[in-house]
């Protein structure tokens, strides 16, 4: 079924699919998921993921979604999102992060990269999203998110009053394709 690195899975595909009697159950449970997301007014999607692309930029400072990261938005928004099979994502407690930007020696890397005035440097960062990565300090303690949990997590948005949560994909160390709902 896979049709790339990462495929979706419509509601009708899915209600469409040839099931086993578990997989019947399972269905279920996504639908059930898919429902209560659409009530809430989220937009669900449903994907089967091999792996996501990572960031063979710059060595020093990647900006893929397995690093940690914060979701950003230009409205009142959260993210949602459930992993039903395979690798969880993992978030950690803001206390336990740096915003990579602010470490010293990456900012002087990323300063080097930057070929502009020196007020247009904050600019350059959020437009190329360096400003969203974390990096865990000694001692961060990850949680892992675990199968078949729904977590809604806060975004950066202009009206948020709580910090956004600091999450990232894990990588796929088990082989398993990961089923993820998340919108």
């Amino acid at each position: 079924m896979p049709r790339g690195n990462i495929t979706e899975i419509g509601y009708d595909e899915l209600c469409g699919l040839q099931l086993s009697e578990q997989g019947q159950l399972a269905r279920e449970i996504l639908l059930q998921d898919w429902q209560l997301l659409k009530a809430h007014g989220a937009s669900p999607v449903l994907n089967v993921i091999l792996h996501y692309d990572r960031d063979e930029g710059l060595t020093f400072f990647p900006t893929d979604v397995y690093s940690f990261h914060v979701d950003r938005s230009p409205i009142p928004t959260d993210t949602f999102l459930c992993t039903y099979h395979g690798d969880p994502s993992e978030i950690l407690p803001n206390s336990q992060g740096e915003q990579k930007v602010l470490i010293p020696a990456v900012r002087d890397a990323l300063k080097k990269l930057y070929d502009g005035p020196e007020a247009g440097f904050e600019t350059f960062l959020s437009d190329n999203f360096f400003d969203l990565h974390y990096q865990p300090l000694p001692g961060a303690r990850p949680v892992n998110l675990g199968v078949g949990n729904l977590w809604r997590l806060a975004v950066d948005h202009p009206e948020s009053r709580v910090l956004p949560c600091l999450h990232r994909a894990p990588e796929e160390k088990s082989g398993r394709k990961r089923l993820l709902m998340i919108c």
